[in-house]
């Protein structure tokens, strides 16, 4: 099949793009290195030329509300209307585990994301994941501060990059689904400060990880209550965190 993939040079994308490539696809990458600006719509129709599903796994270089709100949407929007002209079957979309109560930042942007593909007359499948394994580090590079990184109390139940990808992959190519919406997640619960606590003491850097509460954050309540955890029906994968942190990270 030939299968377009928007955001290939991200975290998943790439990931989906070499799983998918690895079983016979045909795959387009769709970034702006590769000539295509899915948020103006430029080089979008012509990269859909005969291209069956389109996968969406861009990310946002922004968490500020309303800046991501507007660019997930009118991304979606403009997959959609490109999309229905090519002729593509489906679109499938990575998005993000228990964000429907969620009003602002990058989640509220994700759930603008979701609603808007649905909108559209190209039927959409969307895979829900948890955090990834790597969302440890970069929560290390974004909130540290001199030798102590600052995480925000989040209750979650990490998963793979990689083992997202594969589950994409899949959900993306399969004929016919039980559902249009699957969840993805880690096989167990962490703590997230713990989590980044444990990549910390392995790397040698930052020297401490402390757990705060954003009173102004207005999704804090929410992150540290379990409103990020997978329901009752999600797919649980490995490998586990502490498998990974020991492939990614081997002690000495």
């Amino acid at each position: 099949m030939k299968i377009a993939v928007v955001g290939a040079s991200g975290r998943i994308g790439r990931e989906v793009a070499d799983v998918l490539k690895n079983q016979g696809h045909e795959i387009v990458a769709i970034t702006r290195s590769t000539g295509v600006d899915v948020y103006t719509g430029d080089g979008l129709a012509e990269a859909l030329t005969g291209v069956q599903i389109v996968i969406d796994a861009v990310n946002a270089t922004t968490t500020e509300t309303d800046a991501v709100t507007d660019f997930f949407r009118t991304i979606a929007r403009n997959l959609q209307q490109a999309a229905a002209v090519a002729g593509v079957t489906r679109i499938v979309l990575v998005s993000i585990i228990g964000i429907d109560p969620f009003t602002a930042g990058h989640y509220a942007g994700k759930l603008a994301q979701e609603r808007a593909l649905t909108e559209g007359p190209v039927p959409v499948r969307i895979l829900r994941a948890a955090q990834f394994h790597e969302f440890t580090e970069m929560m290390l590079e974004w909130t540290t501060q001199g030798d102590v990184a600052y995480v925000p109390a989040t209750r979650t139940q990490l998963v793979a990059a990689r083992t997202v990808a594969e589950k994409l992959a899949e959900f993306a190519i399969a004929e016919t689904t039980p559902t249009a919406v699957i969840e993805v997640a880690g096989p167990e619960e962490l703590n997230l400060a713990d989590a980044a606590s444990k990549v910390a003491a392995r790397r040698g850097t930052p020297s401490r990880v402390k757990e705060v509460t954003n009173l102004d954050d207005p999704n804090h309540e929410l992150q540290s209550g379990g409103a990020l955890l997978p329901g009752p029906d999600a797919i649980l994968a490995g490998p586990t965190f502490a498998e990974w942190l020991d492939q990614h990270y081997p002690t000495r």
